[in-house]
């Protein structure tokens, strides 16, 4: 598949087999998600979506930041501008960054600086997160005097639980990382030295799974089942998927043989 090209605030890297990294490229902006980067990342997610190669994608900044978030200086600039024309403004540009969750497999934000409201909802929308350590994060939308977007107010209590999400949405308060795992908001702390090579390396190893079964999972968990048997009935009909796939037969041949299993998704 050839590679997209003129992404503008935003670059396209592929640094493993089966992997795929985003890198937000704006660092005097500290990333802010200018208007050229979310056209560039829509397609980017739109390409990387019919790629049937990749297997895991990486989400990171450039320089010291992850995301500041939404560059929001337009808004100073059109004090007189109605509800009904920000609200037109505001849905795309919210669909926009959360097309991430469109893709089907797995994705890593590694948030190797500052991520800040709509910068940290980003994050929020990718199936994990890792961080820097040392790294920021928070969504002080009330102290800047603006309603939480992004579907925050929805991705951070699914990912904290009601209690952490209610105390970081209603303070604004800016947590480092090693508060962040302990809330659940991160999954793992790397060191700064590396980090981006670590965060990969957690890629790599995702994309090492066999794809199917990782491709059922990652729908599994991103749809809340309404009951015990709900899950059931859902796990009786992935489960025998997976059952019936040349993978598995690879993947008992492998642990037989106490080699690394060579998954090609089928």
């Amino acid at each position: 598949m050839s590679e997209i090209r003129d992404l503008t605030h935003l670059r396209l890297e592929r640094p493993a087999a089966g992997v795929a990294m985003l890198v937000l490229d704006l660092p005097e902006l500290r990333n802010a998600m200018s208007d050229e980067m979310t056209a560039s990342w829509v397609r980017a997610v739109d390409h990387l979506a019919a790629d049937p190669s990749v297997r895991a994608v990486v989400v990171t900044g450039e320089g010291s930041a992850f995301c500041s978030g939404g560059n929001l200086s337009w808004l100073a600039s059109e004090p007189d501008a109605g509800v009904d024309d920000l609200r037109s403004r505001m849905l795309p540009f919210y669909r926009s960054w959360l097309a991430i969750r469109r893709l089907e497999v797995p994705t890593i934000a590694a948030i190797n600086g500052a991520a800040i409201g709509a910068g940290l909802a980003m994050a929020l929308a990718c199936d994990l997160r890792v961080a820097a350590r040392g790294a920021k994060m928070g969504v002080p939308f009330t102290r800047l005097g603006i309603h939480p977007g992004m579907a925050t107010t929805y991705l951070l209590p699914d990912v904290v639980g009601p209690s952490a999400a209610r105390d970081l949405l209603l303070t604004g308060r800016i947590v480092e990382a090693e508060e962040a795992l302990g809330l659940g908001l991160v999954s793992r702390v790397l060191e700064q030295e590396d980090f981006r090579a670590q965060a990969v390396a957690a890629a790599v190893d995702i994309a090492a799974a066999a794809p199917i079964a990782t491709r059922l999972t990652k729908i599994a968990l991103s749809r809340p089942h309404a009951s015990l048997e709900s899950c059931l009935e859902w796990e009786a009909l992935a489960q025998p998927i997976t059952l019936a796939t040349a993978d598995l037969l690879e993947g008992i041949s492998a642990a037989q043989e106490r080699r690394a299993a060579v998954f090609e998704g089928r």
